[in-house]
């Protein structure tokens, strides 16, 4: 089975862009390149990856174009851009000419944006609209508390097509279940968005398994089905709890328990669908180039 990983992401702490990552953060706090993931990708035969900013700058996004140049494994970039900007159509069109066809889809920080209603906000129609004209994703990293106006700003964009990182951040290690499951069935209900299973282990215990995620990964299924979900390592982040091939183990064990028959959908055709990712590219092996 070729798999797909649809969200991981590469550093370098040089650039001076990551305004979260900071020494608090640990073994995170250093470089993560290419050169260190590629084996694990063909250890657990990764096919592919689909890589995600990590700092809130554009200039970042234009550091992934040349990672995803260089690097064969890279299907597709998820970008920054500021959405709030009064030529965000511009910077859009811009963004999507650089990076010759491995822009997919464009991703703000909400997580880490103070104003908790944000996404509400009237000044980014502008930047959403620009979205579907240049067929772009929106990837939602957001909190339990934005699910609801994660909802709302789809409704107001029907031809949107977006993804829900990380299931909204359950808090595992807390216990929490809701209001997160309900708001996040009315979400997986009212509109056509999918799901990343990823970023889980991250918001479970130190030590945490599929047993501890048994519950969140079946509502997901019962929430999205087998079609709209889609595996991410969530990678170097995914360190900080798990390796690459342990969290893929769990994933699979959760997968054959809720979606069986329903692999291939989840480890790779529904990412190379929704991200309009190149198969021809999905299936060339992991090698960096020059």
């Amino acid at each position: 089975m070729r798999r797909i990983d649809a969200h991981q992401h590469y550093w370098s702490l040089q650039r001076g862009d990551y305004g979260w990552l900071t020494a608090a953060k640990g073994a995170l706090y250093r470089d993560y390149t290419p050169e260190e993931l590629r084996g694990q990708l063909e250890e657990c035969a990764v096919t592919a990856t689909v890589l995600v900013q990590a700092a809130p700058t554009e200039d970042e996004t234009r550091y992934l174009f040349a990672l995803a140049r260089e690097t064969a494994s890279v299907a597709g970039v998820v970008g920054w851009v500021a959405f709030e900007a009064r030529d965000v159509a511009q910077r859009i069109g811009a963004l999507v000419q650089d990076g010759d066809g491995k822009l997919k889809a464009l991703r703000p920080m909400i997580q880490d944006i103070a104003d908790p209603r944000w996404l509400a906000r009237d000044s980014l129609d502008v930047a959403f609209d620009a979205l579907i004209a240049n067929n772009l994703a929106f990837d939602a990293l957001v909190l339990p508390p934005h699910l609801p106006l994660l909802e709302q700003r789809l409704l107001h964009h029907p031809r949107l097509r977006a993804v829900l990182d990380h299931a909204g951040k359950p808090d595992i290690a807390g216990g929490a279940f809701e209001p997160w499951a309900s708001a996040l069935e009315r979400l997986a209900r009212n509109t056509s968005i999918y799901c990343k299973l990823s970023g889980l282990l991250t918001e479970a215990a130190s030590g945490a398994g599929a047993a501890q995620l048994d519950r969140y990964v079946e509502h997901l299924f019962a929430c999205f089905g087998s079609q709209r979900i889609m595996w991410g390592s969530d990678w170097p982040v995914l360190t900080a709890r798990a390796s690459y091939r342990q969290w893929l183990q769990i994933a699979l064990e959760l997968v054959q328990r809720h979606a069986p028959g329903h692999e291939d959908a989840v480890f790779a055709t529904t990412a190379a669908h929704f991200y309009a990712l190149d198969t021809r590219q999905v299936a060339r092996p992991h090698t960096t180039r020059g």
